[in-house]
């Protein structure tokens, strides 16, 4: 009588050869789907298109979004885009805001979660005419400033200065127009923008930061809702590392995404758009700082000084759960 057949235990590599060779196949089928059939994805901008979103311009022309199977649609803004709604209640993936609209949208209720801060160092300022002769915002005896009041900055600026009624404070027109034909005017500006548009029209321009002031949200962040985070977090990390690349792609060279945004805005000139650049890159990458990096100190920070000016009730926010510093960097 024959000995039943016994089979060999099976070699200790067996098993992790088998898993690795599964591991590749499904590695091969994820990248030929993202190739055949990418992700359609909108990411809607706070502004008209300007260096302010360059990370984001530099990683759909350098390719990056499309490398991680995405195609990513950049929906213009302008004035009072109403981006973190839209981004809350799903009717566009991701968007961009700023720090303190971050918060403020989460102490009413929405779920919005920031995910990249393209600028380290908010670029808000106060321009001013160099003839004018101020150098500090409690010098203003008179003049108009413009500004939208309804912005966290402008609170501050006016708990922080007690203008006297002499000081008309003016909504901001989104135009440096007005500010050009009035000598004493004082107006809100992006260091990297109005400024310089200003300058080409023949001005002669002094900038104070608000953030050297003591109001420094972080700006240009990408923000995604808590839903999608939870249910697709794949498709977050994706868009955080390429929007990451793309920040550093544009910190080291800004030509090919500020030819985007010129074809995109045709009216900001190529000088201004390298000016603009060059301004911009102290502010994203500060000394000693991490591109698109986010700390839960500034956060909090941030939060105390929005329920000091009674823009956010008291304990309304954790601050700690409007961020996620962690998803998407691993893939970098």
């Amino acid at each position: 009588m024959r000995a039943p057949l016994r089979l060999a235990p099976p070699r200790p590599w067996f098993g992790a050869l088998a898993r690795l060779v599964v591991a590749c196949l499904a590695l091969l089928l994820v990248t030929c789907a993202r190739e055949q059939d990418p992700q359609r994805v909108r990411i809607a901008l706070n502004w008209f298109p300007e260096v302010e979103h360059g990370g984001y311009f530099a990683a759909l022309v350098h390719g990056y979004y499309k490398e991680e199977g995405l195609d990513v649609e950049l929906v213009p803004g302008r004035p009072e885009a109403p981006v973190l709604p839209q981004v809350a209640a799903g009717r566009v993936e991701f968007g961009v805001a700023d720090g303190s609209e971050i918060l403020l949208a989460r102490g009413q209720g929405a779920p919005v979660v920031a995910l990249v801060a393209g600028l380290q160092k908010s670029p808000r300022c106060m321009m001013v005419h160099e003839a004018s002769g101020i150098t500090d915002l409690k010098d203003l005896q008179g003049g108009s400033v413009h500004m939208s009041v309804r912005e966290p900055f402008a609170s501050f600026l006016r708990a922080q200065y007690r203008w006297p009624e002499s000081v008309q404070i003016v909504p901001y027109s989104g135009s440096v127009a007005p500010f050009l034909l009035d000598p004493r005017a004082v107006q809100q500006a992006y260091v990297f923008s109005e400024p310089i548009i200003a300058e080409s029209e023949g001005a002669k321009v002094r900038c104070i930061l608000v953030a050297d002031l003591g109001f420094n949200p972080y700006a240009s962040v990408l923000v995604t809702s808590e839903s999608l985070l939870a249910s697709r977090p794949e498709l977050v990390s994706r868009i955080t590392a390429a929007t990451l690349r793309g920040w550093e792609q544009y910190l080291r060279d800004p030509s090919a995404a500020n030819a985007e945004i010129r074809a995109r805005n045709t009216e900001l000139s190529p000088e201004i758009l390298a000016k603009g650049a060059t301004a911009l890159k102290p502010l994203a990458a500060p000394p000693g700082a991490t591109i698109g990096a986010m700390d839960p100190a500034r956060w909090q920070a941030l939060a105390d000084q929005l329920e000091t000016l009674g823009l956010l009730t008291p304990g309304a926010v954790d601050p700690k759960t409007a961020f996620n510093s962690e998803i998407g960097r691993q893939k970098k």
